[in-house]
């Protein structure tokens, strides 16, 4: 019994030290731009479409380092708790994915101010194109859900609007809203 263990720990000490080897003779980094480098040449093969600019936040996130978040909710939809939450959690997540590749230093900035949401409610889909029109005046991202319709309310309806940026710019396009 004593002799396995012994042996086990002799084998194992010898692949720590090769893997050290090899971690120091080939760096991670290798592994992962080669693998990189497959993606991408894998994904542009079927597109024809340029990739996208960068969005004009950007450089505000150079100049301004107070970013948040807010989320405005439809109110007349009279979705449950429930309902918002989830509505509230695909807007997050659809303007982030947006700002991913396109204004990463803007996420950034809002990342490093620890993330600030707000959620805010508005009376009407008209209302909340009006406050998406303002924003996209003012360069800021923004994004809409629409939801599905599976479960509570009408299919295609535009459930919640995230808009991101500076403290002062946001608002200035929701600032005359009262929170949810």
């Amino acid at each position: 019994m004593q002799h396995k263990r012994h042996h086990s720990i002799t084998v194992g000490a010898g692949c720590l030290v090769l893997g050290y080897y090899i971690g120091s003779k080939y760096p991670p980094r290798i592994f992962f731009k080669a693998k990189l480098a497959k993606s991408n040449e894998s994904s542009r093969s079927g597109k024809k479409d340029k990739p996208k600019e960068a969005l004009e936040i950007e450089s505000l996130a150079d100049i301004l380092d107070d970013f948040k978040m807010v989320l405005v909710v439809r109110n007349d939809l009279k979705m449950g708790k429930g309902k918002i939450a989830a509505q509230c959690s695909h807007a997050t997540l659809g303007l982030y994915k947006k700002l991913h590749h396109r204004a990463p230093k803007a996420l950034n900035r809002w990342e490093m101010c620890a993330q600030p949401k707000v959620v805010l409610k508005i009376e009407s889909e008209e209302d909340m194109l009006v406050l998406q029109e303002r924003a996209k005046s003012l360069k800021l991202p923004t994004h809409i859900t629409i939801d599905a319709g599976r479960t509570q309310i009408a299919p295609n309806s535009r459930t919640v609007m995230a808009v991101l940026g500076p403290v002062e710019v946001v608002d200035d396009v929701t600032g005359g809203l009262k929170l949810l």
